[in-house]
């Protein structure tokens, strides 16, 4: 028990950064290029965690077949749920812009991207909860790169938000919803995985690290060079490093 509960804090701790971002993003006037700077620092840092947290924990654990399957099965799952999503409204939910539709405009919308932002939580929370499996520490690293990629992520959205129309009640009431739930996935990672096998737990951990990266190269990339152009790149292999040193210091 106290160890569900350890994981449960620490993914609440990462999705509590979603709320800090959507305070910075909605009730101050951040440029969209600084989002779009953040939101690039935020994805080096995701693909970094998953390839030398995620994928190279999942490989050691179960081999290749079990990676990459586990890696194609999470994308694919992703990528379905994000289309359906995309077609009721929450395509643009990260995009700090004027892209997202009020609810006015497309009826049901607010549900989607409310949706959307469990679909882009839940993968990274369960991580959390599961590298505490087996005895061992909570991966810092991992729970860095999620805690530093939501900060954009809840800026973004939250200023798209407020141009749609949506109330800041609205806002703080979706983010507070899915920083519980992410802390929730944490806890349910540890408490009901634990007796998975080495294979099992490789091909889980791949899962999410797929559903990530295919999350990462959907909406926050994209996000980030509409309004940063040139400078994303340089800034995602920024994020990318940090993270790498931090894989490699913890």
């Amino acid at each position: 028990m106290a160890g569900a509960l350890i994981a449960g804090g620490w993914g609440l701790f990462a999705g509590a950064a979603l709320l800090v971002g959507a305070a910075v993003g909605s009730l101050f006037r951040v440029p969209a290029q600084w989002i779009a700077l953040v939101m690039a620092f935020g994805s080096g840092v995701l693909i970094s965690a998953v390839s030398f947290e995620l994928v190279e924990e999942a490989y050691e654990q179960g081999g290749v077949l079990p990676t990459a399957a586990g890696a194609v099965a999470g994308a694919t799952a992703y990528s379905l749920a994000n289309v359906f999503l995309a077609r009721r409204g929450a395509r643009h939910r990260k995009r700090s812009g004027a892209r997202q539709p009020s609810e006015g405009a497309q009826p049901g919308s607010g549900n989607a991207i409310a949706l959307g932002a469990l679909l882009d939580g839940i993968p990274e929370s369960v991580v959390i909860g599961t590298s505490l499996l087996g005895g061992g520490s909570v991966g810092l690293a991992t729970v860095a790169a999620v805690f530093i990629s939501n900060v954009p992520e809840g800026m973004a959205s939250a200023a798209g938000m407020k141009r749609a129309g949506r109330s800041r009640a609205y806002v703080f009431t979706l983010w507070s919803v899915i920083a519980v739930v992410s802390g929730l996935a944490a806890l349910s990672g540890y408490a009901f995985l634990g007796g998975a096998s080495g294979t099992w737990m490789a091909a889980i951990t791949a899962v999410a690290a797929g559903a990530i990266l295919a999350m990462v190269a959907d909406t926050m990339i994209p996000e980030a060079f509409e309004e940063a152009h040139l400078l994303a790149g340089l800034t995602t292999v920024l994020g990318f490093l940090t993270a790498f040193v931090l894989s490699h210091a913890a």
